[in-house]
């Protein structure tokens, strides 16, 4: 697994390189927004770890960058624990956060965590809905025979939905599930994240099938005939 470090603070980026690559990990480290950006775009990283207070550009811009022209696992870090960061990151698609200070095993932990979901959580590695297929051993989704490119989040948020096809989830349990978190109820992280999955999964598609049950929350399901 290769993994690209942006990280502008020499000790801290020394600090993981070491770390990553002697649990294995190949290790590529871009010292400001503007060459991780670079990085992250054209190279053939597996995921991504990125400070989010960087010169220049700073990681929340690369986030945005990067979400707009390809999917990479992402995980953010700062030296801020504000819930209102967390939200900001995990609507623009993080994919985890961890506030510094933090120790080794806890980074490799979460590194680990990302680069595993969309393996089966149970023994049927292929969930179909009508003409949607998820396949969790090779994470891929199709629908019609199309390959949807889905981000680590809208896979794991997918494959959520398929495991439970016919049930309504509320925001809650997506949260929970999904984000391993409880957001605030004022919080739209959820909507963000649903909204972007029906783009990819519902929009091309005459057929709908992510639907919201008012005042309770989401569900995967077949509805009429195709």
């Amino acid at each position: 697994m290769k993994i690209l470090v942006i990280e502008d603070e020499p000790k801290a980026a020394d600090y993981l390189r070491k770390g990553l690559s002697e649990n294995g990990y190949a290790v590529e480290v871009a010292h400001n927004g503007t060459d991780g950006l670079h990085a992250a775009v054209t190279g053939d990283h597996d995921l991504v770890i990125l400070d989010a207070m960087l010169p220049g550009i700073d990681g929340f811009t690369v986030l945005s960058a990067l979400r707009s022209s390809r999917e990479l696992p992402v995980l953010m870090l700062t030296a801020r624990g504000d819930t209102d960061d967390k939200v900001r990151g995990f609507h623009l698609g993080a994919d985890d956060y961890l506030v510094k200070p933090f120790q080794l095993p806890e980074l490799l932990g979460r590194v680990k965590a990302i680069l595993k979901r969309g393996q089966p959580a149970a023994v049927e590695q292929v969930l179909r809905t009508a003409d949607l297929e998820i396949d969790s051993v090779r994470h891929r989704a199709t629908r019609a025979g199309q390959r949807i490119d889905l981000s680590a989040k809208e896979f794991a948020l997918l494959t959520l939905l398929a495991q439970k096809t016919g049930e309504v989830l509320s925001r809650t349990q997506i949260a929970s599930l999904v984000w391993d978190i409880h957001f605030d109820s004022d919080t739209n992280v959820v909507e963000v994240a649903i909204r972007r999955l029906r783009a990819k999964i519902d929009d091309p598609f005459e057929q709908k099938l992510i639907h919201t049950v008012r005042g309770v929350g989401y569900v995967l399901e077949r509805r009429g005939a195709l």
